[in-house]
């Protein structure tokens, strides 16, 4: 009678010890899920880029033309003889040097440009811009800009705008099925050109 007592009593002490473990561990998963969803909830988002990376491009006769660029915004401020200087080579976006990219050769302001890849720059005036390409597009900013590499350089007359254009904004439209107009505008400033298919 005393050993089936005894034995009666261990299996009891075994059950009480194995609920209060099981008890114990869900303590803990408990506090693990907590301190887990405190963390991601602690966790810093990143921060959305003011000038983030964008692109334009259009399709005319087979000539796919792509333009490459960060937007930076107004933002309240004064942006043409201000953010950016007037009279002064401008990489024409933010960061990384603006690129356009052409699949077949174009015509732009009477001179043939071959397919490829280029630097995309203009030095902004009050009564004229000048457009540039260049041989080099992978630059930040405008830094190593090097005008011996211009491939062609040639003036445009900025037109002002009813409203503000927010973000710049680069616009590539097919215009008829071998012409192109390439557009850009911020502030209250657009400028524009065409880009001929040469094929």
């Amino acid at each position: 009678m005393k050993k089936y007592l005894l034995a009666i009593s261990i299996l009891a002490t075994v059950a009480c010890s194995s609920e209060k473990s099981n008890q114990h561990e869900d303590h803990d998963m408990s506090n693990m899920d907590s301190t887990t969803m405190d963390h991601s909830e602690h966790t810093p988002k990143p921060e959305a880029s003011k000038s983030p990376r964008t692109e334009a491009m259009a399709m005319t006769g087979g000539n796919h033309i792509h333009v490459d660029y960060s937007s930076p915004s107004v933002r309240g401020r004064q942006v043409f003889g201000g953010l950016v200087a007037m009279n002064e080579v401008w990489v024409t976006g933010a960061h990384k040097a603006t690129s356009i990219k052409f699949d077949k050769p174009v015509t732009i302001n009477g001179k043939t440009i071959a397919a490829g890849k280029y630097g995309f720059f203009t030095i902004p005036g009050e009564n004229e811009w000048t457009v540039i390409l260049n041989q080099v597009w992978d630059m930040h900013l405008a830094d190593d800009y090097d005008q011996s590499k211009d491939v062609i350089r040639f003036k445009v007359k900025p037109e002002t705008l009813n409203e503000t254009v927010e973000a710049l904004r680069f616009e590539v439209k097919e215009k008829d099925t071998k012409t192109t107009t390439i557009s850009i505008s911020w502030d209250k400033t657009q400028i524009s050109f065409d880009a001929v298919n040469a094929e």
